[in-house]
Order: structure tokens, then sequence, then C-alpha cells
């Protein structure tokens, strides 16, 4: 009986995550997202391919943060002028732009290489429940933070 050995393209498929960020601690979420964004759930692991899988969280504007936080945490850039560093407190940020909190959040967790902006461009947010065109391509759920089927696999018996 002969077995392949090594890369299969069954191996590297890329599966389609839903998360529901609705109460969900900011940290504990990015850390689950940075991990399926870069494939250190496969047993095919490699830190240098890029083997991760499509995320797509919803309800980004429903994220929580614990402690003191929301008056704490500040986002700050440069706009590269003199005197061009702009502060935005997160109570601004997550009125403005929720969904710039999670992909900070997840960005500031994968590792600081080429690769960064490739398993970024994988990650979809959404401010609410709606997700449009991507619902289709959905696979697996995260209900509790684990990744589980959303429908069990049947069998066909074999004739």
């Amino acid at each position: 009986m002969s077995q392949v050995v090594g890369n299969t393209a069954l191996a590297y498929a890329r599966v389609w995550h839903h998360v529901d960020a609705s109460e969900r601690v900011l940290g504990k979420l990015a850390e689950r997202i940075a991990i399926v964004l870069m494939g250190k759930h496969k047993p095919i692991f490699d830190p240098s391919a890029d083997c991760g899988d499509y995320v797509v969280i919803t309800n980004a504007r429903k994220v929580k943060v614990s402690g003191n936080k929301v008056d704490q945490i500040v986002y700050r850039h440069h706009t590269m002028f003199p005197g061009g560093l702009k502060e935005i407190q997160y109570k601004d940020m997550m009125r403005r732009k929720p969904d710039e909190i999670i992909r900070k959040a997840v960005s500031g967790m994968l590792p600081k290489n080429k690769l960064r902006d490739r398993r970024l461009a994988r990650l979809r947010i959404f401010e609410d429940s709606d997700m449009g065109v991507f619902q289709h391509n959905i696979l697996k759920r995260w209900e509790d933070g684990t990744l589980a089927q959303s429908t069990p696999q049947t069998k066909v018996p074999s004739a």
C-alpha cells in the first residue's frame, strides 16, 4: 500500500471559520483568531508556510474588554508630519471603527514577518450580524471559542 508523503493539496485547503464576537473578551478572541490565521490548529503547521484558514467575524461592535481597559486603551498612529501623533481613545474607536479594534488586536498577536499582511487579508470583520455573501463559504462555527463542526458528517454506505 502506498501513501503520499509530503504536501498534499487537501492538507493545505483553506476552511472558512465563523466567529460571533458578542460578549467575547477581546484578547482571548484575538489569540484564537491568530492561531487559526497562522494554521497552528492543523497538523501540517510550518512557521515558514502560509497554511492558515479564513476567519469571518460578526458583531464586532459587541466585543468586550476586561477591567478598566475601556478608559485606559489608547490607539496611536503618526501621520509622518511634524506634530502628527494622533491618539484615539478606545471608546471613540469603538463608536467609529469597531472592526479596526479587532484587526489591531489580531495583528499584534501574529508574528512580525512577511506573512503577516497576507494572513490579515484572510480576516473579514463585520460590525453587525450580517456577513453578506461570505455566509455561503462558512464551514466551521465557533460557539464557545472552540472549533466545532457545524453539521455532523455522515458516511454513505458502499455497495
